[in-house]
């Protein structure tokens, strides 16, 4: 009889911490790995076939926006199809820990793009939780396809004490009372096993709502000493603060740096920025960023990493509904009308139209998107005479300017005007460079939010298909394993949880991935409705000849684009992975070798 109930046989095993792949079977009890033998291991209930394929620990996608989707759809089955086994969600100050429905979909709904029914429908449908602890349990109640883990929001702290009118009120600050009550329920959280704090500065994230339409996220409101107050228990207890500074304030940053630093004794804050990203509008940045950061780790003994999307961000816009419109006035304030046909009235007039120029006119500032209406490309309309033509083409037909061009289109077809564009990451070169960065945190992918703008579900497969490609063309910018080691084991340690590793004893979370699938990873557009969410298309990806099994807790769930049966419903494969423990020290810096890519 086996001493195993699975095991996948004769795979290259990377173990998640950088070495050397060897070949071996994999035997694998309950949720444990309970062998990596390279003599083959006596027969099993269950066993999976890994000849010729890489057998990995699970992929980790560290900024998730899942906290709705997870209480209606648990299995998550758009990451766990990609070989991802793990989530983090809480991100960029948002939780659904505190906060009662109707703050929730406020908070969620326009920052974060899903329909603001859908994350008021959740919430107030399956909240049976009183706090961080009895929170955790309602999610590991549920049958999660994957693991997951959370951050507690900052803004969800601050409508819990605050309430949400106060919250969002510039000359509003906390008392005394009110400010011990968050680090009472920041301290509660972290108790209960939360992995750390997300905050935001982003100017750009604004509420949804009838209430305070427009008005930033709570997170954004608070002083440098409120920050600092609650920074204090992070670092007190090893824990993770992640947040996106203000892009407009690029000088702030350097307060980050000063908040993380761990001079004097102190220990350093773990903290982890959005983003880093080779930006079109702005191609010197990425190079200044990560130079900055390195010697702020290095001088002032700083632990600050960026999150990283590894992958061309490609996005798409239903007219004007896109999150990059938000960071110019006239962009933010047709975001503010949410009724379409007031929208258009607004678009429509001369005065608007003239504010809109001049904006999309400014070269200089901070700024996302480049702007650059060539450089946007029609792909769905009622006109099918303007399709795969760009702004500046219909522009050029209808000898007007590119901007009036736009303005028309969505005045006449409002979200039936479907267009895209690459606002970052479109420089290979640059992107490898990014890749082999210690200051560079590579599991940034936004799953959850944005559906109709963007779909990097798949962004480890994509990095691991440019490693794979340009190790077999002769020229590698990063060797195989230490690619898997920044995409498993590096974010697991750093954000201590566990996660990222195969290791006898460990957590039997694994990614079994055929090379030829990965090496030729189709890029067609993809959308699939949801139906817990009113039935939105939201966009996919679809790689199913890369992976060829996701195994959770030891359960197999996922099979060359079959779900097991019970998946999302009734099978219980993922867990609440809790953050027991501090943050480990730095990752080693990624190598260049060549190891790992036979088979």
């Amino acid at each position: 009889m086996s001493d195993h109930e699975l095991v996948i046989r004769g795979g290259l095993v990377f173990d998640g911490a950088g070495s050397d792949p060897v070949r071996a079977d994999l035997g694998v009890t309950a949720d444990r790995i309970t062998a990596i033998s390279p003599v083959p291991l006596p027969p099993a209930p269950r066993e999976l076939d890994g000849t010729g394929r890489w057998v990995l620990p699970g992929l980790l996608d560290v900024h998730t926006h899942y906290d709705a989707e997870v209480l209606v759809e648990p299995g998550l089955g758009e990451s766990v199809r990609h070989g991802v086994t793990t989530v983090l969600i809480g991100n960029c100050s948002l939780s659904t820990v505190y906060a009662d429905a109707q703050d929730c979909a406020d908070l969620f709904a326009r920052v974060e793009a899903v329909p603001w029914e859908a994350v008021h429908d959740a919430v107030k449908r399956h909240r049976d939780w009183a706090d961080p602890a009895s929170y955790l349990a309602a999610l590991g109640a549920r049958p999660l396809g994957a693991n997951v883990a959370a951050l507690i929001g900052h803004s969800d702290l601050r409508v819990a004490v605050l309430g949400l009118a106060r919250a969002v009120e510039a000359t509003q600050r906390p008392s005394g009372a009110e400010l011990a009550a968050m680090r009472e329920k920041l301290t509660a959280a972290l108790d209960a096993g939360f992995a750390g704090l997300s905050t935001i500065r982003s100017s750009f994230s604004k509420l949804d709502g009838v209430r305070y339409p427009a008005r930033q996220l709570p997170s954004t409101y608070a002083t440098w000493r409120e920050y600092g107050a609650l920074n204090a228990i992070l670092r007190d207890r090893g824990r993770v603060l992640q947040c996106t500074p203000n892009l407009t304030r690029r000088a702030e940053v350097a307060r980050f740096f000063a908040q993380s630093a761990g001079l004097l004794h102190r220990t350093p804050l773990h903290t982890s920025l959005l983003s880093a990203a080779d930006i079109k509008a702005n191609p010197g940045l990425i190079r200044l960023l990560t130079a900055a950061t390195r010697a702020a780790n290095r001088l002032g003994r700083c632990d600050v990493r960026w999150q990283h999307l590894p992958v061309p961000f490609e996005v798409y816009a239903d007219g004007v509904d896109l999150v990059v419109f938000e960071e110019f006035g006239s962009g933010a304030a047709a975001l503010n009308v949410r009724d379409e046909i007031a929208r258009g009235r607004l678009l429509a007039d001369e005065d608007y139209r003239r504010w809109f120029r001049r904006d999309c006119a400014k070269r200089f500032g901070a700024r996302v998107w480049h702007r650059d209406l060539s450089d946007a490309e029609i792909v769905g309309c009622p006109d099918d005479s303007v399709v795969g033509l760009s702004f500046a083409d219909v522009g050029a037909r209808r000898r007007i300017a590119a901007t009036d061009a736009f303005l028309d289109l969505v005045v006449a077809h409002g979200p039936a005007l479907r267009w895209r564009t690459t606002i970052a990451n479109h420089r290979p070169a640059v992107l490898d460079r990014i890749a082999r960065s210690p200051q560079i945190q590579l599991g940034f992918a936004d799953s959850g939010a944005h559906l109709r703008n963007m779909a990097f579900y798949n962004h480890g497969l994509r990095l691991l298909q440019r490693v794979y490609r340009a190790q077999r063309s002769g020229a590698p910018f990063l060797s195989l394993p230490a690619a898997v080691h920044r995409l498993t084991g590096e974010l697991g340690d750093w954000y201590g949880i566990d996660a990222g590793h195969l290791r006898v004893g460990g957590r039997a979370d694994v990614a079994v991935l055929d090379p030829a699938g990965v090496a030729d990873l189709p890029q067609e557009y993809h959308e699939e409705p949801m139906p817990a969410f009113g039935g939105l298309r939201r966009m996919v990806n679809r790689n199913d000849d890369a992976v060829a099994a996701t195994v959770v807790g030891g359960r197999v769930v996922y099979e060359y684009g079959r779900f097991a049966e019970g998946f999302g419903t009734t099978l219980r494969a993922g867990r609440v992975l809790p953050a027991s423990r501090g943050v480990a020290p730095r990752p080693p810096r990624p190598g260049r070798g060549t190891g790992g890519i036979t088979g």
